[in-house]
């Protein structure tokens, strides 16, 4: 097992946001501000390697018939966990991230982590790869974070891009910070990240790409000749 594959297969290739498209409700709602966007990013980061662990070292104790509630409160006790570090310690994050902090508990990408890969596999790989999503799913975050809050509000972590003399003749887009602008925004990266990945459509289209293709000609085959056979015994 290559370690380093399981850290960067989250950053670009299987990106949880832009790529396998999970994560959506709070990178839509959170990304009006790239603060925001770091904030969600690390904690859900924290949550991701810790029930990664956890689930990796406690696998072969947990009955399958009840994984997924036993997952779920895994995750839970770390959100907990960061929820209460935040409020404690960056009050101001813990404020802006709202009822999506605690949401992270049924985040898709955390508990898809937990059932198809820290279930299976040893707890350094399992820590890895919750690295490299976590990371992966920060950055995806902070582009479109980025993108919003310097086109929607003329900032970037809340510092004044626009000069004072520029403010009346330059207007913030504030249709960035809009749903409608999340959408938009998060379509454009998504479009720019399979562009560089290389994710091209096959270029073979019916049959020719088809990968039942041999099993089909297979069975064309049997077909005819039990035909041919037909006919050899009627004549």
């Amino acid at each position: 097992m290559s370690y380093l594959k399981e850290f960067t297969k989250g950053l670009v290739k299987e990106n949880p946001t832009l790529v396998t498209l999970l994560g959506m409700c709070p990178t839509l709602a959170i990304t009006t501000m790239a603060s925001n966007a770091i904030g969600m990013g690390a904690a859900a980061t924290f949550v991701l390697i810790c029930s990664n662990v956890a689930i990796s070292l406690l696998k072969k104790f947990i009955p399958k018939q009840v994984r997924l509630p036993s997952y779920i409160v895994v995750i839970a006790g770390f959100v907990t966990l960061i929820s209460l570090i935040l409020q404690a310690f960056v009050p101001a994050v813990y404020d802006a991230l709202g009822i999506y902090l605690p949401l992270i508990t049924v985040n898709c990408i955390i508990l898809g982590r937990a059932e198809m890969f820290a279930s299976k596999n040893n707890v350094a790989a399992s820590a890895l790869d919750g690295a490299g999503m976590g990371i992966g799913f920060t950055l995806a975050l902070l582009a479109v974070g980025s993108i919003r809050e310097i086109l929607g509000s003329g900032t970037w972590f809340g510092l004044p891009l626009i000069p004072e003399a520029a403010q009346e003749a330059i207007k913030p887009m504030t249709i960035f910070v809009l749903p409608a602008g999340g959408f938009f925004v998060l379509g454009c990266v998504i479009a720019l990240v399979n562009k560089i990945a290389n994710r091209k459509p096959p270029e073979a289209t019916g049959c020719a790409a088809c990968p039942n293709r041999e099993s089909c000609i297979s069975v064309e085959k049997a077909e005819s000749t039990v035909e041919n056979t037909k006919k050899e015994e009627n004549k």
